[in-house]
């Protein structure tokens, strides 16, 4: 359906007063899927959490401090060696490595690798959670001179209403909408999967009407999967060789690898037309990539760890 997304924006360009509707309608959408967000996440799973600090605490910690400092490392590598990728796409490296884990994939993958599935559900949801204030302050430290970001009292203000305010009235109305929501499953992920998929086509769409994605060439595409492969490399093996380190339980280490290397395209495609407006086209392409590649990878390997486990079917949520 993403790449659907994708091929839709670059034959199906929006232009004009009809791209500035549709970015007011993804804004709506935004909206709607931060409160459903707040509203589905479980209090009592936050509070649960804390009993797993030393594994909840290491999934942060390798998604917002090792990725984003080898998204930034390699962005630096690829600037400095002259690389064919247009500044916005080496931006995008920096923008994928600083996004939240995701949840579906990463607690699916750990299920079906006999790892610690409760931790990861706790984990992505905080990942998340601790994403919509530390996504938008990595990208205002590493990104503010050359992705397109601006960070100002708008930006501030823009993060704030669309993102924190739902959350926070999502939290709010658990006690009137919380059971509703869980009946509701089937619909709100379609709303969910909705919103995501318009936010990468309105974004591809204005990059091909403003003639940005003109600087995407086969030599383009051939650095772009190098640098995705790499930072895909660096993913799995930190939070492989983070566990170790760590001594955590084989579960647990199965956790942390999901969690960890996992970064969510459903965060990243919104909070996107948030932060950089016209320019998200090109930066979110390297996170689109890395989604597809991140699934891609992780299935033969969690049918690999299952197997060394003995685990002989997925755990049930």
């Amino acid at each position: 359906m993403i790449l659907a997304a994708l091929m839709a924006g670059w034959f199906l360009p929006v232009r004009g007063a009809t791209l500035g509707f549709a970015q007011n309608v993804i804004f709506a959408g935004i909206f709607g899927l931060f409160f459903l967000h707040g509203l589905r996440l479980s209090r009592h799973e936050v509070a649960k959490a804390a009993r797993g600090w030393r594994l909840q605490a290491a999934m942060l910690v390798f998604c917002f401090g090792a990725m984003p400092l080898a998204g930034w490392a390699l962005s630096q590598t690829f600037a400095a060696a002259g690389s064919v990728l247009p500044p916005l796409v080496i931006a995008g490296l920096v923008y994928t490595s600083i996004l939240p884990s995701t949840v579906q994939s990463a607690i699916s993958y750990t299920s079906i690798a006999g790892g610690n599935v409760a931790a990861s559900v706790v984990g992505a949801a905080l990942s998340n959670l601790a994403g919509i204030i530390l996504t938008p302050l990595l990208a205002a430290l590493l990104l503010s001179h050359n992705g397109g970001l601006i960070f100002n009292g708008e930006i501030i203000i823009k993060i704030a209403v669309l993102l924190l305010l739902p959350f926070a009235l999502g939290q709010a109305a658990q006690y009137w909408l919380g059971s509703w929501a869980a009946k509701q499953k089937k619909l709100l992920s379609i709303f969910d999967k909705s919103v995501i998929l318009l936010a990468v086509y309105i974004a591809f769409a204005g990059a091909v009407a403003s003639g940005a994605l003109g600087q995407i060439t086969r030599d383009t595409w051939t650095a772009l999967l190098l640098a995705i492969s790499l930072l895909l490399a660096f993913a799995f093996g930190g939070a492989f060789i983070l566990g170790k380190m760590l001594k955590l339980e084989r579960r647990d280490k199965i956790s942390l690898l999901y969690a960890g290397a996992h970064k969510s395209i459903a965060t990243g495609a919104p909070m996107a037309a948030i932060l950089f407006g016209s320019n998200a086209g090109l930066i979110i392409l390297p996170a689109v990539i890395y989604h597809i590649a991140q699934l891609i990878f992780s299935a033969p390997l969690a049918a690999r760890l299952a197997a060394q486990n003995g685990a002989s079917r997925p755990q049930v949520i």
